[in-house]
């Protein structure tokens, strides 16, 4: 079988490392400009993290090239880049048949649709799932074990991609049938990551990090079930197990975001230095416009689209959460 890998990012390189061996064929898919002679010539990367990938792996930002004979195209490009990739790729001949997964993480602007729906609007026909889960590069590429999600409407595709992607011992997968659920989980959680950096950094304590983490959850799952996902699955890999990941971990990229934030940095300057995407940056904008548009309260990701995007100061930011209206808390069943 062949796999073709969109995206020559951290991720899309961890996963192309990853799954060596479980192809005859790779080929990774990349913007001329992001593939650099190190990585066409030696197979090597070391930013954001060192990756070596295997002399079997073809590296082309040729789409025709990329895509011919893959049976699975994984799609690792960022959020607004995904709709300009799938036109490319309706342009390059894709087969129906061939199965497209998606592993990037967001919700375009300004059209607010998750990943799926912007690839089915381009690409109707096209067989799809979702990958999605606690999966930080680093550690992956250090062979620590994982657990994921493959998600799809069409349950066999899902169990197909299941066992093609499967790497035992270090990449386990599991099926689902809620997209909504899987896409909106690892999409929203991001925002959160944010939180949890912002408050690291103002060294507010682990207690403050629970909060921050359940409340964060309860803003995910208020606005996941009004958007139709099934709340058990919000509890689930792409939900909360990706939320604790990212949320307490440096290794991410959002986390990290926050954590910069929190010392009272500009978010131009955070991302010129970080020098790649934090998709939680245009998510904390997607939320916040969902929520209004659902009329619906989502305190912890106001919070961090007025730390992204005005001049309000992080002690001012915690003094406005703290001291909103009291409520009761929410029972989900």
């Amino acid at each position: 079988m062949k796999l073709t890998v969109l995206g020559a990012g951290c991720w899309g390189l961890t996963l192309a490392w990853l799954l060596t061996d479980n192809f005859e064929e790779i080929t990774v898919w990349g913007r001329q400009k992001d593939l650099s002679e190190d990585l066409i010539t030696n197979k090597h990367t070391s930013k954001p993290l060192e990756v070596q990938l295997s002399n079997k792996v073809n590296i082309t930002s040729d789409m025709n090239t990329a895509i011919k004979g893959a049976d699975i195209i994984l799609n690792v490009v960022s959020t607004s880049g995904t709709r300009s990739v799938c036109e490319n790729l309706k342009n390059s001949g894709i087969n129906s048949d061939q199965i497209l997964v998606n592993a990037s993480k967001g919700i375009e602007l300004p059209s607010l649709m998750r990943m799926s729906e912007v690839i089915k609007e381009v690409l109707p026909k096209q067989k799809l799932a979702i990958l999605s889960g606690p999966t930080l590069a680093k550690e992956v590429l250090q062979s620590k074990p994982t657990a994921a999600c493959i998600a799809s409407e069409d349950i066999e595709t899902a169990e197909f991609v299941q066992q093609a992607l499967n790497v035992p011992g270090r990449f386990r997968l599991y099926t689902n049938n809620d997209v909504v659920g899987v896409e909106l989980g690892g999409s929203l959680k991001n925002v959160i990551a944010i939180a949890s950096g912002f408050a690291h950094a103002m060294d507010l304590g682990d207690n403050c990090t629970g909060t921050l983490l359940t409340r964060g959850m309860a803003e995910i799952v208020r606005v996941s079930i009004r958007l139709g996902a099934n709340p058990s699955t919000l509890y689930g890999l792409s939900g909360m197990g990706d939320l604790i990941a990212t949320c307490s971990s440096p290794m991410s990229r959002n986390y990290t975001v926050g954590a910069m934030l929190g010392q009272g940095k500009k978010i131009e300057d955070i991302l010129n230095e970080l020098g790649s995407v934090a998709e939680g940056v245009k998510t904390s904008k997607a939320i916040c416009e969902l929520a209004q548009k659902l009329n619906i309260e989502v305190p912890v990701s106001n919070a961090i689209y007025e730390a992204v995007y005005t001049d309000i100061t992080p002690q001012k930011l915690l003094e406005k959460l703290m001291n909103r209206k009291l409520k009761e808390e929410e029972k989900y069943v």
